[in-house]
């Protein structure tokens, strides 16, 4: 970890948090299994920090037959309540129950439109929008774009998909490119 690289600041120095920062958040994901991993840590993210859910993902990858959706969406009640047992993860029997919601409803998406990433990449036309702020507190909860594909993920039967939990979906999977400019990232990703 390159301690002189500036970074945005949200981050801060947690070794967890500048790993994720400098590896993964803001790349461009375009593959269904790293789409789901990222949509279900956010929806067991609404309400808490993401910092919680980092220091979690790896017992969520073990509860959650390595994010499996397939195998997720037939998960039978025993499963649920074996779940809801694990202190590992984030044990909110909504949250619990709407991963396998979501993983059903993913599937449907994917049969629908041949990928669930070609499905989210349409919101903002195949490319990712590159914002450009000062400091991360300029950058906003939700955008227009995030407002529609929650609106749609709805519809479509998923839970815990607001608008925010969307648009910070939408950081970490670079369909927004939300590096403050200074950042070291801005230009990589």
């Amino acid at each position: 970890m390159n301690s002189e690289k500036k970074r945005c600041g949200w981050c801060g120095t947690d070794p967890l948090y500048v790993k994720y920062h400098d590896e993964e958040w803001g790349v461009p994901v375009k593959n269904d299994k790293t789409m789901f991993e990222f949509l279900l840590l956010e929806t067991f993210q609404a309400g808490l920090s993401w910092i919680t859910i980092l220091r979690k993902r790896e017992n969520f990858r073990k509860a959650f037959d390595n994010f499996d959706f397939k195998k997720i969406a037939k998960y039978d009640q025993s499963k649920i309540d074996s779940l809801l047992q694990d202190e590992g993860i984030i044990r909110n029997k909504l949250k619990v129950n709407s991963a396998v919601t979501n993983a059903q409803a993913f599937m449907k998406i994917q049969k629908e439109f041949g990928s669930f990433t070609e499905y989210i990449w349409s919101f903002v036309n195949h490319e990712p929008i590159k914002n450009v702020w000062q400091t991360h507190k300029d950058t906003p909860a939700t955008s227009a774009e995030s407002d529609a594909l929650s609106k749609d993920l709805k519809k479509r039967g998923f839970k815990f998909v607001g608008s925010t939990v969307v648009y910070a979906h939408m950081q970490a999977t670079g369909m927004v490119n939300d590096h403050i400019e200074g950042c070291f990232r801005f230009h990589e990703v």
